[in-house]
Order: structure tokens, then sequence, then C-alpha cells
């Protein structure tokens, strides 16, 4: 006997808006017209996701993944939390990808010339996938701030994007998670650019129970899917 399921719509007063003034940026590249719904063959919207089958022993440990001769500099923290949906039940076996800057606030991408040193061993990606429930590990280093022109005197607070991938390809939803106590919050219209309700869903809580003992403190973020207490994505609504 087969048991229907009714989903809740989506909440979106909780995420951003498409373009965000503040957000110089969105102004340029935010749709300005609606929609156009295009026709697709089902076998294409139900592609599988790739990677699932392709993660590596270190994939989830960024203070390992990229080292060369060394231990990558900074603040290593360990992130963990659950991908729950609208009923908290656990969303098993999800690809969770993230990438963010090294402790100096520099991307390895040919696009970043913050004059912010490189780290030989440090990548700044990497994945993992949910266990069954619905739980996350990784180990890596506290990004830091980086300056983005924005506007005068512009700075992004720490923070570590995140990407999570269902069963098909197109699930895909990206979000950020940032740090207590960031006094940079206030000023940064990425983070204000999501309705204030909804903001505490993005910061991260320190936990004494996750920190590892002589090694790495420790940060909780969940990422709920849908429902009332969703987090905030960046995604195309």
């Amino acid at each position: 006997m087969s048991e229907t399921v009714t989903l809740r719509p989506r909440d979106w007063d909780s995420h951003p808006p498409y373009i965000y003034p503040d957000y110089k940026s969105t102004v340029l590249r935010g749709p300005t017209k609606p929609l156009l719904p295009i026709k697709e063959r089902l076998r294409q919207l139900r592609a599988p996701v790739y990677g699932h089958d392709a993660i590596g022993p270190l994939d989830h440990d960024l203070t390992r993944n990229a080292a060369k001769n060394g231990a990558p500099l900074g603040e290593r923290i360990v992130v963990t939390g659950r991908v729950l949906d609208e009923r908290g039940r656990p969303v098993r076996h999800a690809l969770v990808e993230i990438w963010q800057a090294n402790a100096a606030g520099r991307y390895v991408h040919k696009v970043d010339q913050h004059e912010a040193p490189l780290d030989p061993n440090f990548l700044g990606a990497g994945r993992t996938l949910t266990d069954n429930e619905g739980r996350y590990k990784f180990y890596t280093v506290k990004p830091g701030a980086y300056p983005w022109g924005n506007h005068p005197n512009a700075w992004r607070p720490n923070h570590i994007h995140f990407s999570l991938f269902g069963e098909y390809f197109a699930s895909r939803l990206v979000t950020q998670m940032y740090f207590p106590g960031d006094p940079l919050l206030a000023h940064d219209p990425i983070f204000q650019g999501t309705p204030e309700r909804a903001r505490d869903r993005l910061i991260s809580k320190f936990s004494l129970e996750v920190t590892e003992p002589d090694f790495a403190l420790g940060y909780v973020f969940d990422i709920v899917l849908r429902g009332p207490n969703e987090t905030p994505m960046e995604t195309p609504r």
C-alpha cells in the first residue's frame, strides 16, 4: 500500500530576491522577465548526479586532500550537520560539496587576484555523501575574510559555500554558511539580502561536543530543504 505525501509549498519569503541593489552584481545578472518553460524529456530531468560513485577517502578532509609538503595554515575546524526534509526526516545519500577561501582569504582561482598568499597545501574544495541519518562531516580550516569591491571598503565575512545534489542533476541547491559573532555580517549585502527572519539559518553554531580535543573547533550547520524552517538558498526559484 503506497503512502501519498503532500509537500508544503516553498517558503519563498525565506530566500533572497533575484535582484538586491546593494549586492551590485545582481542588478546585472538577475532575471527581469518571467521564466519560460522548456519541455524536457523525462530521462534528461532524471539524469543521475555525477560523482556519487567517485568519493575518495580524503574528499571530505580539506586539511589533507591537497597536502603536498605539510598541513595547510590556519585554524582547523570540523563542520558537520544534517540534511533534513520539511518533516525533519534525514535526506540520505545526498551529495554535499563545499568550496571556500583559505585562511588568508584567497581562493585557488585565476579570477581571485587578492594580494593574500595562496596555500600550497590547501585546495579549498571537498565533497561527501550524507549517511543514513542525513549527516555529513568536513574537516577544513576557517576561511579568512576578503575584499570584494562591491562598495567602498567591502569585505566578505568568513563563509563556506555549500552545494547539495539530490538524486538527479536538476536538484542542485546552493547556499552559504557563516560563523557566529562575525562583525562583518552587519555590513554584508549578500547576507543582508536574505529576509531578516531567515538569516540565522545561515549561521552555524559552535559546538564543544563536535570540537575535537587538541585538534579542531567544531561547528554545526543543519540544512533544511523545505518547509517553514528551510535554509535560504541562492538557486533560482
